[in-house]
């Protein structure tokens, strides 16, 4: 709606009135507009707010709300200018400044942008939000329900370090710890039921995004132990126990992206098992992951055997690549005295995780987008969407949604932490960003090369210290299970004999 179109007579302004509207949008949108003073900008907002809160003949009350809600939005400067603009201006034709991205961006579309909820725009574009923390409190208190019912959470994801904090620091584990204790089961089985009850509870919540989904959406995983990442045959029989004790359709078995989990990966698909993907880091890594969906459905195909209800995500981890670039080149920084090598190595600060990961959407639309996979599409094989994991902000140097707002594309999930959510649906943009400069992406990760530093040494050590760092949490957290256990079963019991 042009507002300049619909203002009633009592909106027509004098040629004072014309002359401020003019100023005010020199100031706020000084490229629009050749003014020569801003000083008259104190006495401006003071007509601004009389203005606003003024009831004019013929004010339409809609649009005081729209400016409100704009307001909140944080884009004060844009939105006040476009309203004074269509408060003095009476003109039967937009005038200049109207007709510029600027004003257009931000006040026609800023309505829709700033009044709704950014999690829910970023759905809208074809990307799931899950998120990567799993508690027994977020089940029972309804937490898990609102973020899905208001923030469009459509999946949830978990890991041994998730679980050794939630169990660790929760009363609410208690009495089925006692139980199981009671009957002496060990801390490997009592930490499993844990689990697996967490998981069939967030797996039930879940449920209604998964029908409404068809089938595609509304996943919580849970992680083979991480004491097996690297042993093919114990991971896939890992696999087809929790498979079968979890017992919901729309759960998924975490395999880790090793040269050991690959063969299991292709397994546990042609058997039918949903799998996600995790700790992957190297490109090549990628490809071997998604050739191993793909060839555990294509052996199903050729046994004439259903391939449309089988679901898998490839978790690509973002941060912890920069994390540990970053260490590096810090340190090259620190030892060199020569500008100009300087300047090479601060341009790849914060550069390398978020390249790495667009090229890597890139590799997954040739291959699921491809010849190949369409025969299998065809049989109503889904696709391996990219995950998006590790995607809080490590550096408080970087912005605290760094990673997700670089990382919005169709046909992906972004699993976030918490705060990581809270802070998108506070100040996040949502719009497709995927695909944004590739060129200079590859650019970024040849000159890493060329400084001397090896991406693929990098993901290697990064993969190796992500198992290290599951596997450091699940001991700890089995120590601590079988602490309480036993403490539980050498506690005495009370006779029930009554004493004076």
């Amino acid at each position: 709606m042009r507002l300049w179109q619909s203002l009633p007579d009592s909106h027509r302004a004098g040629p004072l009135e014309i002359a401020l509207s003019h100023l005010i949008f020199a100031f706020f949108c000084p490229s629009l507009t050749n003014a020569e003073s801003l000083t008259a900008f104190p006495t401006l907002w003071q007509i601004f707010l009389k203005t606003f809160s003024s009831s004019r003949g013929g004010h339409v009350p809609q649009e005081r709300l729209r400016l409100a809600l704009l307001l909140r939005g944080g884009r004060r400067m844009h939105i006040i200018a476009a309203w004074f603009a269509s408060e003095f201006l009476g003109r039967a034709s937009p005038p200049r400044f109207a007709r510029s991205p600027t004003f257009a961006a931000y006040f026609f579309q800023g309505e829709q942008t700033m009044s709704t909820n950014p999690l829910i725009e970023l759905t809208k574009l074809g990307q799931s939000i899950w998120n990567d923390n799993i508690e027994r409190k977020l089940i029972t208190s309804g937490e898990l329900k609102r973020l899905i019912d208001e923030d469009g959470l459509s999946g949830v994801t978990s890991n041994p370090a998730i679980f050794e904090k939630a169990i660790a620091g929760s009363d609410l584990y208690a009495d089925q710890l006692r139980d199981l204790a009671e009957k002496g089961a060990s801390a490997q089985e009592i930490y499993e039921a844990l689990a697996i009850t967490d998981i069939q509870m967030t797996a039930d919540v879940l449920a209604g995004a998964f029908d409404k989904s068809g089938g595609t959406d509304g996943f919580v995983s849970l992680e083979c132990s991480p004491l097996l990442a690297n042993d093919t045959a114990a991971t896939i029989e890992e696999a087809r126990r929790l498979w079968g004790l979890l017992d919901r359709k729309n759960v998924m078995i975490k395999i880790p992206g090793t040269d050991a989990g690959i063969p299991a990966i292709e397994q546990c698909i042609y058997e039918g098992i949903n799998i996600n993907i995790t700790l992957l880091f190297s490109l090549h890594a990628y490809e071997q992951t998604m050739e191993a969906y793909i060839r555990g459905l294509e052996r199903r195909a050729a046994e004439n055997k259903p391939v449309n209800k089988i679901s898998s995500v490839a978790s690509f981890f973002v941060s912890r690549i920069d994390s540990a670039v970053d260490k590096e080149l810090e340190q090259r920084l620190s030892n060199s005295a020569d500008d100009a090598e300087k300047a090479r190595l601060k341009s790849l600060l914060g550069r390398i995780a978020i390249a790495n990961a667009k090229i890597a959407y890139q590799k997954y639309k040739k291959v699921f987008h491809g010849e190949r996979f369409s025969s299998l599409k065809q049989k109503g094989a889904q696709l391996q969407r990219p995950l998006w994991a590790s995607t809080s902000t490590k550096n408080p140097a970087y912005p605290d949604i760094y990673y997700v707002e670089a990382l919005i594309g169709p046909e992906t999930v972004d699993t976030m932490p918490p705060a990581t959510i809270v802070a998108f649906r506070d100040h996040g943009r949502a719009r497709v960003t995927i695909e944004d400069a590739l060129d200079k992406e590859r650019e970024v990760l040849a000159r890493l090369e060329e400084v001397g530093i090896s991406l693929d040494q990098v993901t290697a050590h990064v993969l190796a210290d992500g198992v290290r760092l599951f596997v450091e949490p699940f001991d700890k957290l089995l120590n601590t299970i079988e602490s309480r256990a036993n403490d539980i079963r050498n506690r005495p019991r009370s006779s029930g004999v009554a004493t004076d």
